[in-house]
């Protein structure tokens, strides 16, 4: 490897929302302080209940939707203001979160699927989503058609228009980052559309953007991002979201006000932790592909899972050298064995 290789390239700027709004890590930054604007820091309101002005109050707020000092099944300020930074980074009306991301998952299935609808769904799916179309959508008597997403045209052509409920979509897929052509299904009229966005996370792609109903985020992964909340994130139309709502105070799998908080915490390092797996990532897929035989020492990437239609290269960065033993061979699938050693010149 020559002395004279490119420079790695820069980390991009965090996307505009929109013509004239803040950039993404503003917004990840600022969003969610309305119910306590003078602190910088999540405030963690570890209550269940509230107290009520008068029992005319008290009736209000327990035949409101989703207010935030009554009961905290059906709001918590805490788990507002995470609710609310998730739906400003999405360029949503609102939010819901949830226990966990299977429980967001399964309060969109059930809350706008009955028995005698229908679902398509991608095959390619997380296994715990699968396994609750697989196992419980039937016990309910809702039917289920699993469709190749990255196949043009498969989720059209699932339809069954007058019965369809629910199109399905996750991009990317895990595990192994299948991709859906989000135009595409934001198209379809009818279903509602919803899109399990956990591991691009709005940083990367906004499905509301390209004509999706619904976004999911298990927000114990890229959202929280720092192993300590458990938590899963519905964002849409207010109209949509108020009556999941209305099918979450009896589901009950609420977020909790503590892992709301850590989650909270977690969009505000969303940006620089976005930037810094995306660099590592292409620096590890240059070397594998060199070491796997598929091209000269160049650090260049033929593909990366950015967009379906760009090809976006990186170079590795000169600290990274390899002694690799003239006489042994490249492995041809696999990460290399011990005899394969990297270090920093």
């Amino acid at each position: 490897m020559a002395d004279s290789e490119p420079a790695a390239p820069a980390s991009p700027a965090s996307p505009l929302s929109s013509p004239g709004e803040l950039q993404l890590d503003t917004i990840a930054i600022r969003a969610g302080r309305t119910s306590t604007p003078e602190a910088l820091a999540p405030v963690l309101w570890a209550t269940t209940t509230f107290v009520s002005e008068s029992v005319e109050a008290a009736h209000r707020a327990a035949t409101s939707v989703a207010d935030t000092r009554f009961y905290s099944r059906y709001g918590n300020p805490t788990v507002a203001a995470f609710e609310d930074a998730v739906a400003e980074l999405e360029g949503a009306e609102a939010a819901r979160a949830y226990a966990s991301g299977m429980g967001a998952v399964a309060g969109v299935v059930l809350g706008l699927c009955s028995s005698g609808d229908h679902i398509v769904s991608q095959r390619q799916l997380y296994a715990g989503t699968q396994l609750l179309l697989q196992s419980v959508c039937p016990r309910f008597g809702i039917e289920v058609t699993f469709v190749d997403a990255t196949e043009p045209g498969a989720f059209a052509a699932a339809v069954r228009p007058g019965r369809t409920t629910l199109l399905l979509a996750e991009t990317p897929a895990n595990p192994k980052l299948d991709l859906v052509d989000l135009d595409e299904l934001g198209a379809i009229k009818g279903p509602v559309k919803v899109v399990d966005s956990t591991f691009a996370t709005p940083m990367i792609q906004r499905p509301l953007a390209h004509g999706a109903d619904l976004v999911v985020h298990s927000a114990t992964k890229g959202l929280g991002g720092h192993n300590d909340a458990s938590l899963g994130v519905v964002a849409g139309s207010r109209e949509l979201i108020d009556w999941l709502w209305s099918f979450a105070v009896l589901q009950g799998a609420n977020a909790s006000p503590f892992d709301a908080m850590n989650g909270l915490r977690g969009i505000r390092t969303l940006g620089v932790r976005i930037r810094q797996q995306s660099a590592s990532a292409q620096r590890l897929a240059a070397l594998v592909r060199y070491l796997n035989g598929e091209a000269a020492f160049t650090g260049r990437v033929y593909r990366l899972y950015y967009d379906l239609d760009q090809l976006t290269y990186g170079v590795i960065p000169r600290w990274w050298r390899c002694a690799i033993p003239a006489s042994t061979p490249i492995p041809s699938a696999t990460w290399p064995s011990g005899r394969w050693r990297c270090r920093e010149a």
